[in-house]
This record gives structure tokens, C-alpha cells and sequence, in this order.
């Protein structure tokens, strides 16, 4: 890759379709969306988790830290003697299960299995010395999993922990008489995972003809329920639930209920488990994302028994000894790099200590960027200029887990998260929320659980009259509250500044705000700009309504909005589209590739 400044595009591929798509975007409409990047002046595609997903269709939730998800499977890529079989079949789904109606309805995935059963009845090529070099190659895993998947179905869908002892606790006796009598559905969970195996290696084959790059993205954890949990239980600690601390945008913090991994066991098998993670991933992947890398340093631990609704209130870190925290990132790290050839990068968002910036400059492994955190959060309270992001950096406007950066703009920017806000006050006990509210924020222009400001409140010393009218609490006690204040109002004006906009803010967004914001993260000294597609789409005014409701994910939610919001317009008219234009001559004013 050289030392090229590039630019990228973050898609969920659950996000964009065609007109052939059935319910989803698929394998195949990645070919469409490698000719989009390269129309539109990208050179780097970034895809969420593969994974196959539970039942929540959360990619960072697997049930697999290997297998693909089988409703990305296109159909109209089968071997031509399935096809014909199945084409009235697959025509019906498309008609019931129609591509690019706001969001997607994952109950086609079971009526996608059927057909893929029917398929698999039919062909020939299951026989083939192929599948055969595909299940040797990887036996590793994709026997576990394809058993797995099996004995699931068997109790008609229930955990792994909730199966008799004698499969539950993998008795092998047990275990050789069920492979036995299943041995055509086992076979079946292995032939999807090739069929979707060789799309996916057809696709990554495209993009490489394109020289586009396909950065994928490897979840730091795996669902509780999963292969990988089931093969290999001693390679986690299930008393505990992996989460986030408290912090200024979640004020329980987060409980995400995967299971911590216990490092010293998979140390102990010499990391294979990690190693074949890598080695399957690079098949697909030139540039790989490690969500969540600061829990490779440290990871918050929730005991399981904790109450649902405390979150991640009571979790403590894993390792406990704060001194622990870089030799256990930087060895890990130290493994992944010596057993891949993909370029890596980093996902180090969050409360960060500052051991893991630093050892990932050491490592040479790009951290991210967002422009709305990238800012002197201690002495000035206000953002970076381009010139001063990381080198060793992604730049970029939002993320899969945040608002899109109009939604940020028109309802986030300049306010302070309503639930921390309360807890704060809570925890000072002389202070009520109802009866300051109205003194300090414009409840009039605040909604979605952010509490704006309201310009009356012009100084530190006017948001401390504000809290305590009569003065009885010192201000070095309301530190977490100036703190909130000092990082927060006028975030709006101040960054109005670096827009370089002519005339007086805007407090709604358009376009041209959208394209300004835009010229931040691709004119920054990062080595790689990727915006996330929503974010590039809105410079072709083509979402409509409250730009809040087009998000890919609210995090500490479970809701059908979430991992599967859609782009209003299929990839062939996206590819007509004048937007690819304007935002390759953004891309090219801005010196990158």
C-alpha cells in the first residue's frame, strides 16, 4: 500500500442492493459496489462483520468467529444446474421480500436456508474434490460449527447451555452417533459456508482487478451462544459479560453480554484460535479493523448475575493490575501481526488509557479519528485542525455505532447527554435535576436525550450559579459538571469555524455543511479518510425527514432498526448518480487515492 494517502467508504452490505437482490444486498452487489468506489474516486471498501449473526442479526454478536452470514449468499451466483431449479422459487422470495424498503427483513434468511437446502438436494458438486480441499483446509473449525448448527436446529433453536449434559458438555461418544445420524445436515452447514466462501474470494478476486482493497472487520468477542464458545469453553471466562464503563455518553455504561476471553488459556494452545481467525479472514481482506482494541489491553468484566438494567455500572477491568495493561495489548498485538499479511488497524474509541495510542504508534497500527471527539478536550475545549489529526490515523465524520453527522449536527452538537447528566446530579445528592433544568438548558431546542444549552449560560462561573444558586458546594466539586460544559457549548459555533462557510451558522444541515465537514477528515494529515456511506449520500439530498432516524445501530438498544437501515435508491441508479462526481473531485482536490 505504500505510504498513499487513501480514501474509503464504510458500507454495511446489508445497507445497498440491486435490482437483482433478494431482501438484501448480497455477494454479488459487492462487484456493484467495488465499480461505485471506483467511479466515486475510493479506493477502499470497509464492510462490517461477515460473521454469521444470532438471532439479534448483530454482526459484532456471532455466533461464529469464522463462518459467513448465508443471507449474503446471491443466488444468481450458483452453480447454473441449482439455478434453474430454484428460479421460480427465488423470483417468489424477491416478490415477498423486496430489496430497499428502508430497512431489512431478516425473516428471509429462513426462507433463503430452504432454498439453499433445496439446492443442495439437487447438486452435483458437493461431491466434488473442491469441497473436499475446502473441508480439509479448514477443519479446524467448520466441523464444530457445522455441528454446532445442527444439533441447534435439533433443539429447535436453543442455546448450547440449555442442551442436554451429554451434548452440552460434548461427550464424544454422544457427539461421533450424532454426526452419524445428521451426517447430510452437517454436510449442508459445510456446503453453504464453501458456497459462500467462494462468492466472497469471487468478489475480493474483482476488487483486487479494480485495485480496490476490502477492509474487513474482526469483533474482538463472540456471542455467548457460538461455535467457538461450545467448541472451546475454556478459552472464556463465563462468569462474566464483556461491556464499557460508565462514560459521558452512556451513563450506566454498556453491558454487550458476550463472554471475556481468558487469555492465558489460548496463550497455552499456542494461539491457534486466533492464528485460524486471521488465517480465514485473510482470504477476503487486504486491510483488517480490530474492534474494540483497547480490550486487548484491558477489557471491562460484568459478573453475569449482575441485574440486566445496572449495564455496565458494576463491572470492574480485566486485567485488575493497571500495570498489566500494555505488556498484555502489545503481546497480543504482537501475534496478530507476525501471523497476518493484512494491514491492521485499530478501532481505539472510548475511554482510552493512554498505554494503547502509544503502543499502537509503536506497532505502526492506525488508531481512528472521528472528527466530533478529535478535539483538545483539557486547555482549548475545541476541535483539532486538519493539519493536526494523527498521521497514524482513520479519519472520518461518524461511525457504524454513532448518528450520522447531520443527525450529530442538528441534535447533538452543543449538548450533553440528558441520563449522565441526572446520574451527575444524583451523585451530588444537593443537586435536583428538575428544579436547575430550566435555568440551564433551552429544554425547547433539546430533544433524543440531549440537553442543549442555552446561550445565557456564557461562562463556568454562570453554569456553577446555575447548579448551586446559594453556593454551597465548592466549584472544585463540580469538576465532571465544567468538565461537560467547557467540552460541549458552542461546539456547533466552534466548528462553524473550521467549516469556512460564508454567513451566519446554520443550525440545520444540507449539503454544503455536509461537504464542508467532509473536506476536514479528507484535507487531515491521516493516512486514511473512510466515511461512512450515509455520510457521502447525503451530499446527493436524497434521505428524507429527521436525518436521525437514518442510523445503522443505536448502541445498549435491541430494536429491528438496528444493522439494518437501507440506502433509498438500488446500486445501479447509485452508479448513474451525479453525486460520484462531486465526491471524486473532493477525493482528488484532497491529494488522495
Amino acid at each position: 500500500m505504500n505510504t498513499d494517502k487513501r480514501t474509503g467508504v464504510v458500507v454495511p452490505l446489508f445497507s445497498v442492493y440491486s435490482k437483482n437482490s433478494l431482501g438484501i444486498g448480497d455477494l454479488a452487489d459487492l462487484k456493484l459496489l467495488i465499480d461505485w468506489a471506483v467511479q466515486s474516486g475510493n479506493s477502499i471498501i470497509q464492510l462490517l462483520p461477515m460473521n454469521e449473526m444470532g438471532p439479534v442479526f448483530c454482526p459484532y454478536d456471532s455466533v461464529s468467529s469464522f463462518a459467513l452470514e448465508p443471507v449474503y449468499i446471491s443466488f444468481d451466483s450458483m452453480p447454473d444446474n441449482c439455478n434453474k431449479i430454484i428460479q421460480d422459487k427465488a423470483k417468489n422470495l424477491k416478490w415477498l421480500f423486496p430489496a430497499g424498503k428502508g430497512y431489512v427483513d431478516y425473516a428471509l434468511k429462513k426462507e433463503k436456508i430452504n432454498l439453499l437446502w433445496e439446492i443442495f438436494l439437487q447438486c452435483r458438486d458437493r461431491d466434488s474434490l473442491e469441497f473436499k480441499r475446502f473441508r480439509e483446509e479448514n477443519a479446524y473449525w467448520l466441523t464444530d460449527f457445522s455441528l454446532y448448527k445442527v444439533i441447534k436446529d435439533y433443539y429447535k433453536g436453543s442455546a448450547w447451555y440449555e442442551w442436554e449434559n451429554k451434548f452440552k458438555n460434548r461427550d464424544r461418544a454422544a457427539l461421533d452417533n450424532f454426526q452419524i445420524e445428521h451426517e447430510r445436515e452437517i454436510s449442508f452447514q459445510m456446503w453453504v459456508q464453501w458456497q459462500l466462501y467462494k462468492q466472497f474470494r469471487d468478489a475480493k478476486l474483482y476488487a483486487q482487478s479494480k485495485k480496490v482493497l476490502l477492509k474487513g472487520d474482526l469483533p474482538i468477542l463472540v456471542s455467548r451462544d457460538s461455535a467457538d464458545v461450545w467448541t472451546h469453553p475454556e478459552f472464556f471466562k463465563l462468569d462474566y459479560a464483556a461491556g464499557a464503563p460508565p462514560d459521558m455518553y452512556a451513563a450506566l455504561g454498556q453491558r454487550w453480554g458476550m463472554p471475556v476471553y481468558n487469555w492465558e488459556r489460548i496463550a497455552e494452545d499456542n494461539f491457534v484460535y486466533l492464528k485460524e481467525k486471521l488465517r480465514y479472514a485473510q482470504n477476503f481482506y487486504d486491510i483488517l479493523r480490530i474492534d474494540h482494541a483497547v480490550g486487548l489491553f484491558r477489557i471491562w468484566s460484568i459478573p453475569y448475575n449482575e441485574p440486566l438494567e445496572n449495564k455496565g455500572l458494576n463491572g470492574f477491568f480485566d486485567p485488575a493490575d493497571e500495570n498489566r495493561w500494555g505488556e498484555h495489548g502489545r503481546s497480543l498485538l504482537a501475534v496478530i501481526l507476525k501471523n497476518t499479511n493484512m494491514l491492521l488497524c485499530a478501532e481505539d474509541l472510548g475511554v482510552i488509557p493512554k498505554v494503547c495510542p502509544d503502543t499502537l504508534k509503536e506497532l505502526d497500527i492506525p488508531g481512528n479519528d472521528v472528527q466530533r471527539w478529535t478535539k483538545d478536550w483539557k486547555v482549548k475545549h475545541d476541535f483539532l485542525e486538519p493539519e493536526k489529526y494523527r498521521t497514524l490515523s482513520v479519519a472520518m465524520l461518524s461511525t457504524h455505532d454513532t448518528t450520522n453527522w447531520p443527525a450529530w449536527w442538528e441534535n447533538e452538537a452543543g449538548t450533553v447527554d440528558e441520563d449522565l447528566f441526572i446520574r451527575r446530579c444524583s451523585d451530588h445528592r444537593r443537586i435536583d435535576f428538575n428544579s436547575i433544568k430550566e435555568r440551564l438548558f433551552d429544554l425547547s431546542r433539546s430533544g433524543h436525550g440531549r440537553l442543549r444549552w442555552l446561550d445565557s449560560v456564557d461562562s463556568v462561573d454562570k453554569l456553577v450559579k446555575g447548579l448551586i444558586p446559594k453556593g454551597t458546594i465548592p466549584k472544585e466539586h463540580l469538576l465532571d459538571f465544567i468538565d461537560m460544559y467547557e467540552n460541549s457549548y458552542q461546539e456547533k459555533e466552534k466548528l462553524w469555524q473550521y467549516l469556512e462557510i460564508k454567513g451566519p451558522m446554520r443550525e440545520k444541515c444540507d449539503s454544503e455543511i455536509v461537504r464542508q465537514a467532509l473536506k476536514i477528515t479528507l484535507n487531515s494529515s491521516a493516512v486514511f479518510c473512510i466515511n461512512t456511506i450515509i455520510d457521502y449520500l447525503y451530499l446527493a439530498d436524497i434521505f428524507k425527514g429527521d436525518s436521525y432516524q437514518y442510523r445503522i445501530n443505536t448502541p445498549g438498544t435491541i430494536s429491528d432498526k438496528n444493522w439494518s437501515l437501507t440506502i433509498p435508491l438500488p446500486l445501479e441508479d447509485l452508479l448513474k448518480h451525479k453525486v460520484n462526481k462531486d465526491i471524486r473531485k473532493m477525493i482528488s482536490s484532497s491529494g488522495r487515492i
